[in-house]
C-alpha cells in the first residue's frame, strides 16, 4: 500500500511538473527566446533517442555521451570513498587526527568545484583527468564528514563491551566499530555520488569532449536547441534520482535501531 502510494504521489509531481511547464511555455511564447512546450521538446527526444549507441568520431549517441559521464563519475567516486572513509574513521576515533585535520577540511571543503579544475588540469595536463579529480576532491567531503562523524558517535557501553571481552585492534573495528559507523558512511556515501553528478556536468562544460556536460553546452546552447537542454536536464535529474533511490536502499539495508 505504501508503494502504491508512493507511486501516486511521483505521478501527481511529474504532473504538477508538465503544468507548470506548459503555462511557462505559453507565457514566453512571445519572447525572443521561447521556452518550448513539452510536446515540442519530447518531439526532439525523439530524435536524440534514435541512433543512442552510435559511436562514430565525429557523432556520437545519447547514451555513449551518459556512460561516458558515469564513467567519470564512478572513477571520481570511488577514488574520493578510498580517501574518505579511511580518514574519516581515523578522525572519528582519535582526537588528536580530528583537532589537527578538522581545520583542513573545513578549509577546503566550501572551495567551488570549478576552482578545482584548472589546478587538476595544470597537474594532469587532461581535460578528462582534470573532470575526475574535481570530483574526486569536491565528493569527498561528505562521506568523510559522516564517516568521522558515526566512528566519533560510538556509544562508551560498546566501547566497555569491547575491552571486557579484550577485543584486538582489527576485532574492534569490525565487529564494533564498522557495523555502528556503517549507517553514516553510507549517508556520506549517498551525498557524495550526488555531488559527483552535479560536479561533472560542469566539468564537462569546460573540459569538453564526451558527455552530457558537453551535450549540454554544444548540441544544447552553442547549437539553439533550447529542447536539448531541457532533455538534458531532465535526464540528468533521472540519472540523480536512480543513484538516490540505490543509495537509500542501501542506507535502508545497513541501518538499524540504536
Amino acid at each position: 500500500m505504501e508503494s502504491v502510494k508512493s507511486f501516486l504521489f511521483f505521478i501527481g509531481g511529474v504532473s504538477l511538473l508538465l503544468i507548470i511547464w506548459q503555462v511557462i511555455s505559453f507565457v514566453t511564447k512571445d519572447n525572443s527566446l521561447p521556452i518550448p512546450t513539452p510536446v515540442q521538446t519530447f518531439m526532439v527526444l525523439e530524435e536524440v533517442l534514435q541512433n543512442p549507441m552510435e559511436n562514430e568520431p565525429d557523432s556520437k549517441g545519447i547514451l555513449i555521451k551518459l556512460f561516458s559521464s558515469l564513467g567519470r563519475v564512478f572513477i571520481g567516486f570511488s577514488i574520493g570513498s578510498l580517501i574518505a572513509i579511511p580518514l574519516g574513521i581515523v578522525m572519528g576515533s582519535n582526537k588528536f587526527w580530528m583537532n589537527l585535520l578538522n581545520p583542513i577540511v573545513q578549509i577546503l571543503r566550501p572551495v567551488s568545484p570549478l576552482a578545482w579544475f584548472p589546478l587538476g588540469l595544470l597537474a594532469l595536463e587532461s581535460a578528462s583527468g582534470a573532470s575526475i579529480f574535481m570530483v574526486v576532491i569536491t565528493s569527498l567531503w561528505p562521506t568523510l564528514i559522516n564517516t568521522a562523524f558515526g566512528v566519533s558517535t560510538i556509544p562508551q557501553d560498546h566501547k566497555n563491551v569491547a575491552k571486557a571481552f579484550d577485543f584486538s585492534t582489527f576485532k574492534y573495528v569490525t565487529k564494533v566499530m564498522l557495523p555502528y559507523a556503517y549507517p553514516h558512511i553510507i549517508t556520506g556515501l549517498r551525498l557524495s555520488i550526488g555531488v559527483a553528478w552535479m560536479v561533472i556536468v560542469a566539468g564537462e562544460m569546460l573540459s569538453g569532449g564526451i558527455g552530457l556536460g558537453f551535450f549540454v553546452w554544444d548540441d544544447g546552447f552553442n547549437a539553439g536547441s533550447t529542447e536539448k537542454i531541457i532533455i538534458a536536464i531532465f535526464i540528468i535529474g533521472f540519472i540523480g534520482l536512480l543513484l538516490d533511490k540505490g543509495f537509500n536502499a542501501l542506507q535502508k539495508l545497513v541501518s538499524y535501531d540504536k
